[in-house]
């Protein structure tokens, strides 16, 4: 079984370097960011299992980088943050935070937390979508195998990421900022010439006819949806 991946997204150094500690004594593999532009950054590449968020941060508000990781992952998230007023709580939990844990707290009930949230989601996933399908194309999306007509195809971490999101979107169309944001990050907004490109590459491996794509369609204007 992977060693689940947590980050934890925390302008405060001594916070985050306890938190870390904590989580890592717990044999998880836990990554860091000090901003919210650091934290999309991260969990657009590293893809991780869970995401502790303060909402303080010193850039972007936490609840702005929580809305932003809901137009793309279902991911849990656990708000960590001094604000303790009821509305707070309240407005995190309805942008998509899964849990909300004020400051101070203790590290045994952070710990269960996120082992609780890690256990649900998995049984969720595994109970889902544990297998996607297209024409002839099948993903096995727990051990990221992919087929076409019995045959496994090989696809970069990029053409993976960006069909796992358009997979998770269930039929939805998602946007060209939504794509550029899960598969590359913030940093990279303004190069939609990259979607095009890989977009093609996943046509070229994945469609009977790329030219003309049954399954990964096109919405001029707006952005990908696949069928």
């Amino acid at each position: 079984m992977k060693t689940p991946r947590i980050l934890i997204i925390e302008d405060e150094n001594q916070i985050r370097r306890f938190v870390r500690i904590a989580l890592e004594a717990e044999n998880f593999d836990v990554r860091e960011a000090d901003s919210g532009t650091r934290g999309l950054i991260e969990a657009s590449t590293r893809q991780p299992d869970l995401v502790i968020i303060d909402l303080g941060l010193p850039d972007l508000e936490g609840k702005e980088v929580i809305r932003q990781i809901r137009g793309w992952s279902e991911m849990p998230i656990v708000v960590l943050s001094a604000r303790d007023r009821e509305e707070e709580k309240v407005a995190a939990l309805n942008i998509g935070a899964d849990d909300y844990l004020t400051k101070p707290f203790g590290i045994p009930e952070l710990v269960a937390r996120v082992r609780a949230h890690l256990r649900r989601h998995h049984c969720n996933e595994n109970q889902s979508n544990p297998i996607a399908h297209f024409g002839d194309v099948t993903i096995d999306l727990s051990a990221h195998i992919i087929t076409r007509a019995g045959t496994e195809i090989h696809l970069t971490p990029i053409e993976y990421r960006l069909l796992l999101t358009l997979i998770n979107a269930r039929g939805r169309v998602v946007t060209h900022n939504q794509l550029m944001l899960a598969v590359w990050g913030p940093n990279y907004s303004e190069r939609s010439h990259y979607l095009r490109i890989y977009m093609g590459h996943l046509r070229q491996k994945l469609e009977r006819n790329p030219a003309q794509p049954e399954f990964l369609l096109t919405e001029l204007g707006v952005g990908y949806r696949l069928v």
